[in-house]
């Protein structure tokens, strides 16, 4: 995936650019006089009163955001009507600091829309606003309408409802049922006053004020704290986002398995990050469940240890070179190989041409040794200047670092960014063409996408092929709460065509030597249970090993509240059927709010 970062500015960037063009009109202008919220809300998605004024529709603020761009205030009626599928909540939406309190009871006029966060494009549901408006304060002091409590037994198991094929799968015209799914049922509660309790944190605190929280405790729950996600159909209904009405410096910095105890209240908000969030005005207190980051396992002498770490655009301006040294030393305790995604060349996002990462290599090694680890050697190739995707700029690609007193690099001549290794028999034994060498470079996958790296690696007298990969990443996939259900994974189609690529390969490797040693490893961007690690699978060609750990335990990476995999390391039958090996996911950065990267590096340990 694109980093968390990148992905929010290059969203915002967006956002803005569409605002204009993210409301959803659906009726004529007309006039409607003497209206309420839940009239205005009404039992589906989409507001009977789009597009039309509507004159002093009455409510208490509950809530006001005087900052970023969707600047305004949340009303809800104190006198709701009997029917549960109507919210009785709405977002005024201001465009300045708005000049009201919480409390003050309110006198509305304005056009209702409904705005799409992310832009139409998007696929996002909308959000329901009155724009355009003119505020008339009857009162101030008035008690906040109690906040609808938010709770295991409110939220049902299901997600989302299927939707309507008729409408290109939107469930934006289906009628809510609030007691038969999650997603219908925090729409009933779009723009009211809602809180949840001693509130388990399933997703870090990121550098945007944000955080998820769970209020299923028991939903898919592993020993860490963390919720997982296990496939397609378990998408967590308990997750919720948390954000705060208040100062930036009073948000907590929390770790997953953390709590938020107490009261955290304010209203629901739906934003293109994340979708239904909690807006607090109240947060609960952080208690701290001391999550420490872990450590694996020292390999034995006659294990090889094979290692993948995405540490996510690193290049020589970054500040975190230390912190990787010590990661992969101290956490990953040196291991033999290991191949490294997202390296940046030598000046970074500087778009100059520059593709060279020698600087940033030399960087890290030299921080490795000065932590107490081995000296690394290391081998690429540097890509055509701005074709493998990422930052522009940036040019990141995968690096083998290995340590040459323990195993060697077997180096052929001729591999460069636009010529393909492949596979010869010598001897009865499979060898690569060039080494390291790029996987079919010119195949269309891996247009705009990294290109995999191959190599040869001899560790105690044996072969092994390793191969290093960063797959096209989930950008421009629609989000579990998309108005479209089930979501579309666009993304997917690329990272098919890539999977086919080294699945081919490794079938070229095992039909030359059917005992030969094959790991593909790397940031595949896509789950173990996915159709793109069936593929790279493909008869029995390769298996993930990350699947040899319990469910509750195959994650790499947290994604709004999910705990996921992203990383993967594959290995080939002569590894896999003497089950001879050690496979660690190591949580030193998914799980803490002060990650180094968004991923968490994988080991494998095993005989050759």
């Amino acid at each position: 995936m694109p980093s968390k970062s990148s992905a929010r500015l290059a969203a915002l960037t967006v956002a803005a650019a569409c605002s204009a063009a993210s409301l959803v009109v659906l009726t004529s202008p007309a006039h409607a006089d003497s209206v309420r919220i839940h009239d205005i809300q009404g039992s589906t998605r989409i507001s009977p009163y789009a597009g039309q004024k509507v004159t002093d529709v009455a409510g208490i603020v509950t809530g006001v955001r005087t900052y970023g761009s969707s600047k305004g205030f949340w009303i809800q009626d104190p006198t709701p009507d009997d029917n549960p599928a109507t919210s009785e909540g709405v977002f005024v939406f201001t465009g300045s600091a708005p000049k009201v309190a919480v409390g003050d009871s309110v006198l509305v006029t304005g056009t209702v829309s409904e705005y799409v966060p992310g832009g139409t494009s998007s696929g996002n549901q909308s959000l329901t606003e009155i724009t355009k408006p003119v505020i008339t304060v009857v009162s101030s002091g008035n008690a906040v309408p109690a906040a609808t409590v938010v709770e295991a037994k409110s939220v049902p198991a299901a997600y989302a409802p299927a939707g309507d094929t008729a409408a290109g799968n939107s469930i934006n015209g289906l009628p809510l049922e609030p007691a038969t799914y999650a997603l219908d049922r925090y729409e009933s509660l779009e723009g009211m006053n809602v809180q949840v309790a001693d509130a388990r944190v399933v997703g870090a605190s990121d550098p945007y004020t944000e955080l998820w929280v769970t209020v299923k405790p028991r939903e898919h729950v592993n020993r860490r704290g963390g919720t997982v996600y296990g496939s397609y159909e378990s998408q967590n209904t308990g997750r919720l986002q948390i954000q705060s009405l208040g100062p930036t410096a009073d948000f907590p910095k929390a770790n997953v398995g953390d709590t938020l105890t107490g009261t955290t209240a304010g209203p629901l908000d739906f934003n293109q990050f994340g979708g239904y969030t909690l807006v607090a005005n109240r947060i609960g207190t952080l208690k701290s469940a001391g999550l420490e980051r872990e450590t694996t396992q020292k390999q034995h002498r006659g294990e090889l240890a094979v290692a993948t770490y995405n540490v996510e655009n690193l290049d020589p301006s970054d500040a975190t070179f230390e912190e990787h040294a010590s990661a992969i030393v101290n956490n990953l305790k040196s291991p033999d190989i290991v191949s490294l995604e997202e390296i940046q060349d030598n000046n970074g996002a500087t778009n100059d041409g520059t593709v060279a990462a020698d600087q940033t290599m030399k960087k890290l090694t030299d921080a490795i040794v000065a932590a107490g680890g081995p000296a690394y050697d290391w081998r690429s190739i540097d890509p055509v200047n701005n074709s493998d995707g990422g930052e522009p700029g940036g040019n990141i690609r995968q690096v083998f670092l290995f340590n040459p007193e323990r195993v060697s690099f077997t180096d052929r001549a001729g591999g460069d960014a636009t010529t393909a290794t492949g596979v010869t028999k010598v001897n009865g034994r499979a060898q690569l063409t060039a080494s390291p060498g790029r996987i079919d470079p010119a195949n269309e996958a891996w247009k705009s996408s990294r290109k995999p790296l191959a190599g040869e690696f001899v560790f105690r007298g044996r072969t092994v092929f390793v191969i290093a990969n960063h797959f096209n990443s989930k950008g421009g996939d629609q989000g579990l709460t998309s108005q479209y259900q089930p979501p579309a994974r666009s993304s997917e189609t690329q990272r098919h065509l890539q999977a086919t690529a080294v699945n081919t390969f490794v079938k070229e490797i095992l039909g030359a030597q059917k005992t030969a040693d094959v790991i593909a490893l790397g940031d595949i961007n896509d789950f173990e249970f996915s159709e793109t690690t069936k593929i790279l699978e493909g008869d029995g060609a390769l298996w993930s090993a990350i699947k040899s750990l319990p469910r509750s335990e195959r994650y790499t990476y947290d994604y709004q509240g999910n705990s996921q995999v992203l990383d993967q390391i594959l290995v080939s039958p002569s590894i896999r059927r003497g089950c001879d090996f050690e496979y660690d996911s190591v949580h030193i950065n998914s799980e803490f709010s002060d990650q180094i990267s968004d991923h968490d590096p994988q080991v494998l340990r095993f005989h050759p």
